[in-house]
């Protein structure tokens, strides 16, 4: 199949447009994806940077090889590193060009836009938007419609609690000027999806920006890396953001999952309780072990994504998260009962006072141990 794709001979001028692409299980678009480049970008000296996050399909090994035949395909292969704003953030860092745009592997972004898009930056804009919004846009057949649903939320959210002047804030599709990246790049989340959303947000200046019409195509090979667990990490980085971004993201969805995890543990409780009529102390025990247990796989899942454990990893590290809470809960204890005793204060605000130090305790102490980089 690769055989047969002719690419242009790459001249010797640096590029004066950088298209960088996170890939992960990409294997089957990224000949394709060169291919669409080089017929659309003719008379652009342009380069291609695939950031890869070690892809078990060897998306990174196709990407390489193609850049042995073609100067202006790179891949930075990124081990131990997992999430698209990351990739994005490091591809846009390592780019050469003045010129950066951002688009998917997946073949739904329509890449005829890209000459439209460089001539607006020509013209004075700092940031083009690939929107589906505007008139002329449209999702076309590539989103479902909790996905489609999703979307128009989660846009209506940022343009109200943010003040982001954008139809499609959330689109993945955008092209800027490289300084205003490295501008504001030490203020970036490298969790989560939404790369677009946090440059804006993060800009102590309104960014000079045109936004242009395109329809979301229909994935051609592959599957989708978007999923339920992306909401959670959009609202994390929302929440963040209004912070000032004092609040990390990761903190966040830390303390989300601490709050789903006293639901289980009242629930473990009840049923230990009342249907193994079991003493009010073992009950305890239990629902404390059930509800340790629900944050550890839930935080694996979701929080620590990009550290996913697994294997015996996955079983060691669920053991120093058991003894990470126990020593969380004993914080809590001590702090709740100094303020509460010796300084005075309500119960409740002991209370609070302790949680909190739990929970701080806890994140930073099992980010270093559980899961540590």
């Amino acid at each position: 199949m690769e055989a047969a794709v002719h690419f242009a001979a790459a001249s010797n001028v640096a590029p004066e447009l950088s298209v960088v692409v996170p890939t992960y299980k990409e294997r089957a678009n990224v000949p394709e994806l060169v291919r669409l480049l080089d017929a659309t970008l003719g008379g652009i000296d342009w380069e291609v940077i695939f950031v890869d996050d070690d892809s078990p399909d060897g998306t990174w090994e196709v990407a390489k090889q193609i850049s042995r035949r073609d100067p202006r395909v790179r891949c930075l292969r990124r081990v131990g590193r997992r999430g698209l704003a990351g990739a994005c953030i490091e591809g846009i860092l390592s780019s050469s060009a003045p010129t950066v745009a951002v688009m998917d592997a997946d073949l739904q972004h329509d890449e005829t836009l890209l000459p439209k898009m460089l001539d607006a930056i020509r013209g004075g804009a700092e940031l083009v938007v690939g929107s589906r919004y505007v008139e002329g846009g449209s999702q076309g057949d590539g989103f479902s419609r909790i996905r489609a649903w999703g979307s128009e939320t989660a846009t209506g959210l940022a343009r109200r609690f943010l003040d982001i002047d954008l139809t499609d804030p959330m689109s993945g599709f955008f092209m800027i000027r490289r300084e205003k990246v490295e501008a504001v790049a030490d203020q970036l989340s490298r969790e989560g999806f939404k790369i677009l959303l946090d440059i804006v947000a993060s800009s102590p200046e309104p960014l000079k920006t045109v936004e242009l019409p395109f329809t979301f195509r229909e994935r051609v090979a592959g599957e989708s890396k978007l999923d339920s667990l992306v909401t959670a990490e959009y609202l994390g980085l929302l929440v963040s953001k209004l912070s000032g971004g004092t609040v990390p993201v990761r903190f966040l969805m830390f303390l989300a999952v601490g709050a789903s995890g006293i639901v289980v543990h009242l629930a473990a409780l009840k049923v230990a309780l009342h249907v193994f009529t079991t003493s009010f102390a073992w009950g305890e025990f239990v629902a404390t072990v059930v509800a340790m247990t629900w944050n550890f796989l839930l935080n694996n899942h979701l929080t620590y994504r990009d550290r996913r454990l697994t294997g015996f990893a996955f079983v060691w590290g669920l053991l120093t998260f058991y003894v990470v809470c126990s020593f969380g809960t004993i914080a809590n204890i001590g702090v709740a009962n100094s303020l509460f005793e010796m300084a005075g204060t309500g119960p409740w605000v002991a209370g609070f006072a302790g949680a909190v130090m739990s929970a701080v305790f806890n994140y930073v102490v099992s980010a270093t141990l559980t899961w540590r980089k």
